[in-house]
């Protein structure tokens, strides 16, 4: 596969955030993030005993649970 092919593929542009980084940008605890990996209630990659949860897991972890204000 030639270099500019692989680049554009989304999983390579995807930042990988680690367990603390994702409870940092969710502003929740480690413990919640690491509850939610064990439950598999958000997308994560695992490498080696690493575990790392894409920046587009985290996108749809929050517009799943996002909820729509009842006023326009």
């Amino acid at each position: 596969m030639p270099k500019t092919a692989l680049a554009r593929t989304p999983l390579i542009e995807d930042r990988l955030y680690t367990r603390e980084e994702a409870a940092e940008v969710l502003n929740v605890t480690l413990r919640f993030v690491t509850r939610c990996v064990q439950e598999r209630r958000i997308r994560y990659v695992r490498i080696g005993r690493m575990v790392r949860i894409p920046k587009s897991a985290v996108d749809e972890f929050l517009s799943v649970h996002s909820v729509a204000s009842r006023h326009p």
